[in-house]
This record gives structure tokens, sequence and C-alpha cells, in this order.
């Protein structure tokens, strides 16, 4: 019984990640890797910092990560990526939009 789910399980990977291979499929792997990336930069700043921080670079791959898995949503026809994508990619400009004007601020304060 053992032995027949790692079977199916096996062909089951292989279907899914060999068998359908394509552009798409490659496409949303590296968005998700970028989406992905977000995460240890975040952790790795933290611990860093020695408290937790969100850097730049998490909005960035945020962003990036969010518009390819948008992207491929689209490309796929899948609904539930399409809405999720969209309204997180909107968020993800507006804090890049919102940490931009805070620095600019900032540095104008600097200056005088």
């Amino acid at each position: 019984m053992l032995i027949q789910y790692g079977a199916a399980l096996g062909d089951y990977l292989y279907d899914v990640f060999v068998a359908k291979f394509d552009f798409w499929l490659a496409f949303g792997l590296v968005a998700q890797l970028l989406f992905t990336a977000r995460f240890l930069v975040q952790w790795i700043s933290s611990e860093r910092a020695g408290r937790s921080v969100i850097p730049i670079a998490f909005w960035f791959f945020s962003m990036g990560g969010g518009l390819m898995t948008l992207v491929y949503g689209i490309a796929k026809r899948e609904p539930v990526i399409i809405v999720g994508q969209a309204a997180a990619t909107i968020i993800y400009i507006r804090n890049i939009m919102l940490i931009v004007k805070h620095r600019g601020k900032a540095s104008k304060t600097l200056d005088r």
C-alpha cells in the first residue's frame, strides 16, 4: 500500500513538473521564487537589526513577484490568482510610493 502511494506521488510529480513543463510553468516558478525571496530579505534584515524590520527590498520583491504572478494568472485564466494578485500589487506599489515620499521629506529636512 505504501509503495502504491509512493508510485502515485511520483507519477503526480512527474506529470506536474516534467510532462507539463512549458514557458508558463517556468515563468510561474520564477514569479514564486521572487515572491518568496521577499521573506528571506525581511528575515535577514530583521536578524541584522535585532528587531523586526521591513526593508524597501521586501516591497520591490513583493511587487515583482506579484506582477509576475498576476501575468501568470492572466495567461492561465485563473480568476483567484488574478483577483488576489491585482489587489496585492496595488498595495505593494502604494507602500513603495509612501516609502519614497517619506525618504524625500526626510532628506529635505536633513538638508536644512
